[in-house]
């Protein structure tokens, strides 16, 4: 294979896939590296630690420029695979940028979202890659029905950012959404994730909005007062006349 040496091997239908490395891959993987060093911010890594925020490794480089610096690159699978295997906080998020949306299996969500460190990096994979593969609407309703929270809140933050994103879907696949509401509505733990993307599909156009405040009078009538206290939130900020002027006139364009 000369200088091209065995990297990685995942099962897929039965069968062995071998992902071969690359020089020029591995030589762009260095050079990213050798780049986030030196943007090391000692003051907001002391700030994620006492909020009980913790990595593996953690620089505290900033979101815009690790932005910027994937801007530098083409997108690119194996480069996104070395960098999320190397489990630096600044590298997963890189992973989540450089990624190729097309090139993405449900093998690898699946072992991604059963890795994710924190709720940050769990935010950056759904709103930079996973929102964007084929599998986004499948996989944001899977997750939703997850045991582990983080899982939760990722099926919950891809459906806010198809809610944002996909102007091309039909009503209908976001309506089957507010079939997961009830039981994510009573996890206080979910309420600020929750709240925001319910609101996020009740804002895409006027018959979802008048579709998400029906599901949410219905919210009233759980017994739990987490979920009667989000459907009250969702309920004031959904039905109202200037919100639904605001809907109207962003589907003007």
């Amino acid at each position: 294979m000369g200088l091209l040496t065995l990297l990685f091997k995942f099962k897929r239908q039965n069968r062995m896939d071998y992902l071969l490395d690359d020089p020029g891959v591995e030589r762009i993987f260095q050079e990213i590296l050798a780049k986030i060093k030196p943007l090391q911010n000692g003051e907001v890594v002391n700030s994620m630690e006492k909020r009980g925020i913790e990595y593996k490794v953690n620089f505290g480089v900033s979101i815009p420029l690790l932005r910027q610096m994937a801007s530098d690159y083409p997108q690119n699978h194996l480069l996104a695979l070395k960098l999320w295997n190397k489990q630096w906080r600044e590298t997963m998020i890189l992973a989540t940028l450089l990624e190729e949306p097309g090139e993405v299996t449900e093998n690898q969500m699946d072992f991604w979202v059963k890795s994710f460190p924190s709720v940050e990096i769990a935010e950056q994979a759904a709103m930079n890659l996973f929102s964007k593969t084929k599998l986004a609407f499948e996989k944001a309703f899977e997750y939703c029905h997850g045991k582990k929270l983080l899982v939760k809140i990722v099926g919950l933050l891809m459906i806010g950012r198809l809610a944002l994103i996909d102007r091309e879907s039909p009503d209908e696949k976001f309506e089957t959404f507010f079939e997961l509401m009830p039981p994510l509505s009573k996890d206080p733990q979910l309420s600020i994730v929750f709240s925001r993307v319910y609101i996020q599909i009740g804002m895409r156009n006027l018959y979802l909005n008048e579709i998400a405040i029906h599901h949410a009078m219905n919210l009233l009538t759980i017994d739990s007062k987490t979920a009667r206290e989000n459907a009250e939130l969702l309920i004031s900020e959904l039905d109202n006349a200037d919100i639904k002027e605001i809907i109207k006139n962003k589907n003007k364009f």
